[in-house]
């Protein structure tokens, strides 16, 4: 059976969905390096915690990057995925980020992007480019700093990368992002990346469920104790 990682976690379990805390490092879903993912890891935990059967159903309904950390739910029958994954869809889905960048980024704004596959790897195009597709976020600055800068974003597109690109190309690259133009590490692998906060109908009962968790320890090597303050206040008001 696949081993549980000490630092996941499961915010809310029933019978049509469970949420968790992802990781920083873990992958969403298994690929080429068998290296173990949040499908598997939360299979396990179901058989540990739930009595689950040997291969409990989880189904994986959105995706976050895997240097990247925070709130995901998955459906624990194949009619809670399939709603579930139709609230991703159809941008239903409340999801709020927040990032830590390199230099002092201050006040709101929204970023418009063109975002294209070449070959394997999404980059930012002009908008005449056939492959671009348009990406739009919106940011606010929750904790300015001269070195590093907490940025709270929101999606109202969901491309691949799209605020690392956006941002990188704002001139803020998020901390640890050195495959789009960042020059400080994290911890060496992962991101300053979290998504704090997804709101979901539940597929079941539709009552609107809300999940918030708090960013990684790591971020306390690049922000200072103010910063660290005003990320606790942003969740209290969450």
């Amino acid at each position: 059976m696949t081993d549980i990682p000490t630092d996941f976690r499961v915010l809310h379990c029933d019978d049509a969905l469970i949420a968790v805390d992802k990781p920083a490092g873990m992958l969403s879903q298994a690929d080429r390096t068998g290296d173990p993912d949040l499908v598997a890891v939360a299979k396990a935990w179901l058989q540990e915690h739930q009595s689950a059967g040997p291969d409990p159903f989880v189904g994986l309904v959105h995706r976050l990057d895997r240097p990247a950390s925070g709130v995901m739910v998955l459906g624990r029958t194949s009619d809670a995925a399939r709603a579930l994954s139709r609230q991703f869809r159809e941008r239903f889905a409340e999801k709020r980020y927040l990032a830590v960048v390199e230099g002092e980024m201050t006040g709101m704004g929204t970023c418009v992007h063109y975002i294209a596959k070449k070959g394997r790897e999404p980059m930012i195009v002009g908008p005449d480019d056939p492959d671009g597709k348009r990406a739009v976020l919106r940011w606010q600055a929750l904790a300015p700093g001269a070195a590093t800068s907490v940025v709270q974003v929101q999606l109202e597109t969901g491309r691949p990368h799209q605020i690392r690109l956006q941002l990188s190309d704002e001139g803020f690259p998020i901390i640890g992002d050195l495959r789009h133009g960042g020059k400080r590490e994290l911890d060496g692998r992962n991101l300053a990346l979290h998504q704090v906060l997804l709101r979901v109908e539940h597929p079941v009962t539709y009552q609107m469920m809300t999940f918030t968790t708090s960013p990684p320890d790591t971020w306390r090597r690049v922000l200072t104790s103010e910063q660290l303050e005003g990320i606790a206040g942003a969740l209290q008001g969450s």
